[in-house]
């Protein structure tokens, strides 16, 4: 089965148009790469962007949506498989389950519990995958330096930053993947 990447980002309808361009940089990019999308399911936003842009590319779109959420979210029903769960907390499992690998772009509280989730996930080493934050344009510094005032004040050992390497742009997120991945890839070979 082909290998996905989980994206997480925002399904905001009225951000800047950069925001949307990097969404579909990366839908294509994955494509292009044979990469799969595993993401939040929906149609609205960068989350759109990535999904069309991926499925434009003739890469594989999966989406993983609550019920509540398909028309305000506009579920994107011509993903190659559109999985509908009774909640958030399911669907950020199953996505989770489906991917790899792991890119955050620029998004809002929803994103970041996703992001958090994973990266906490690193450290309690409860997985490998890698784990890539996208800081566009700078959109993550204020909480690039949260993360380095909780080692300075002792709530975290120093080390979080190998376990989710920062991207200025979607193009430094493929060197970072594929290093990444292979790592990752190493790292299970040992465990069979």
């Amino acid at each position: 089965m082909q290998k996905q990447v989980c994206v997480y980002c925002a399904s905001g309808l009225d951000l800047d148009a950069r925001y949307y361009e990097a969404g579909a940089e990366l839908g294509r990019g994955l494509a292009e790469r044979g990469w799969g999308l595993v993401y939040g399911g929906g149609r609205a936003g960068v989350m759109g962007s990535v999904a069309l842009a991926t499925k434009a590319a003739g890469g594989r779109v999966t989406g993983v949506i609550p019920d509540f959420m398909i028309e305000r979210e506009l579920g994107y029903r011509e993903a190659d498989e559109l999985i509908v769960v009774d909640s958030m907390r399911e669907r950020r499992r199953i996505m989770e389950e489906r991917a790899e690998a792991f890119v955050a772009l620029p998004g809002g509280f929803g994103t970041l519990e996703e992001v958090i989730e994973i990266l906490v996930g690193r450290m309690l080493n409860r997985h490998a995958k890698p784990l890539i934050l996208v800081n566009q344009d700078g959109f993550y510094d204020e909480l690039l330096v949260f993360f380095d005032k909780l080692v300075r004040e002792r709530f975290k050992k120093s080390g979080w930053r190998g376990l989710m390497p920062v991207a200025g742009s979607v193009a430094e997120v493929w060197p970072l993947l594929e290093r990444t991945a292979a790592d990752h890839e190493a790292v299970d070979a040992l465990w069979r």
